[in-house]
């Protein structure tokens, strides 16, 4: 364990945002599911919703650094791929 003022600081710090940064890679996840399952139920209205909300916190997400921001783009990439699959295949 730290012994100075200044580590012992930065140990609590740093909790701290290990705690933010999981519960923002949660709420990607989870925004992700929804995409993904919406395509998979064939429902296009529900799945393009959810891709606007998808590409909103992916973009919210990666601004704040817990991923960066190619790696946001790849995934908002990839979903708008799936998305506009499922559109041209109905």
């Amino acid at each position: 364990m730290a012994n100075h003022k200044s580590a012992l600081k930065r140990h609590r710090q740093s909790e701290v945002r290990t705690a933010r940064n999981r519960s923002f890679r949660t709420q990607l996840k989870n925004t992700t599911k929804k995409v993904v399952s919406a395509v998979a139920e064939n429902n296009e209205e529900e799945a393009k919703k959810a891709l606007h909300d998808a590409q909103k916190d992916i973009a919210k997400i990666a601004s704040k650094g817990v991923i960066h921001k190619r790696a946001a783009s790849r995934k908002i990439s990839g979903l708008t791929r799936r998305v506009n699959a499922m559109n041209a295949s109905a």
